[in-house]
């Protein structure tokens, strides 16, 4: 059996899942798309291919297993997107988390279903169904889940508000030991560059007293101060707007010293090393133009604590 353990963003990791970009399908018409960036990409031709991008999803296994890490991948699903598997589930403390995705990926978490089986029946838990969270909205730092939600009124109308307040209520019944504080993010379902489509789309934890931060990401900017007063603005790296398009600040560690991140991610990743990072650098800029990117794709399991 697998014995779940993930407390935090950065701690060694041991074992997780890597999403599969192996007949990913046909690129999908227009009306089909689930975010402003990818739309952007179907309507200019410039949509990733499968061709493209197996090779940046075996690069970045080539890495976890340099580093020891178990891997598990999902079972394929023919002509189907199983690139992210960040937003079927998560495991907070031992627990497993599945997602109530978007009704179209139901059969995502079927994909993983041999890895859920090796967890104990009893620490698998699914929300009911008004719940909304995905993975990419929870992060888990010293005593805190944080997570991002959208609280305007017309959540319902936004297929790229992905987590309510429900889903963070949920958590704070789920875990009454810990701090639930939840961050209202700006979205778009027009322009990418103003589409905070997860809370790891504009902000991450590296390290142990750092973080990668977008402040306009977060539509109050008493959610930005209160990161900044917790990491200190020293500890921050601010990235620009074009840059959170990008996904900079979606990158994901494998240890306290160790981070995995796009190779063209310059300024990112001079910064990191700076700051006494070791960074695996891997092209995966293919994947990027469906508004995910490292952390997206994995689904961590155990890490040390």
């Amino acid at each position: 059996m697998l014995q779940l353990h993930v407390q935090d963003e950065t701690s060694r990791l041991r074992a997780v899942v890597l999403g599969t970009a192996e007949s990913n399908g046909p690129t999908p018409k227009p009306e089909e798309a689930y975010d402003p960036k990818s739309l952007e990409h179907i309507k200019a031709g410039t949509y990733p291919i499968e061709a493209d991008m197996v090779p940046e999803m075996n690069a970045f296994e080539a890495v976890l297993k340099k580093y020891g890490v178990t891997v598990f991948r999902p079972q394929l699903i023919s002509d189907y997107n199983q690139i992210f598997t960040r937003d079927i589930g998560f495991v907070i403390d031992n627990i497993f988390i599945k997602s109530n995705i978007l009704p179209d990926r139901e059969r995502e978490l079927d994909a993983i279903q041999y890895v859920i089986d090796q967890i104990q029946p009893a620490q698998v838990v699914r929300p009911p169904e008004e719940v909304h969270i995905e993975g990419g909205d929870v992060m888990l730092w010293e005593n805190y889940i944080f997570v991002g939600t959208y609280k305007g009124s017309d959540y319902k109308d936004y297929i790229t508000a992905r987590t309510n307040m429900q889903g963070v209520e949920y958590l704070r019944k789920l875990f009454p030991n810990k701090i639930v504080k939840e961050f209202d993010l700006v979205k778009s379902k027009i322009e990418a560059r103003d589409n905070a489509l997860h809370l790891d789309c504009c902000f991450q934890p590296v390290g142990k007293d750092k973080a990668i931060i977008y402040k306009r990401g977060f539509r109050e900017e008493a959610d930005y101060l209160f990161l900044e007063q917790l990491f200190g603005i020293d500890n921050l790296f601010h990235i620009k707007r074009k840059e959170m398009y990008h996904m900079y600040s979606n990158v994901f560690s494998i240890a306290p010293d160790v981070v995995v991140s796009e190779r063209k991610f310059h300024r990112l990743n001079k910064w990191l090393r700076k700051n006494g990072f070791t960074v695996e650098e891997i092209p995966y800029a293919e994947i990027a133009k469906q508004e995910g990117l490292l952390r997206c794709s994995t689904l961590p399991l155990i890490r040390e604590s």
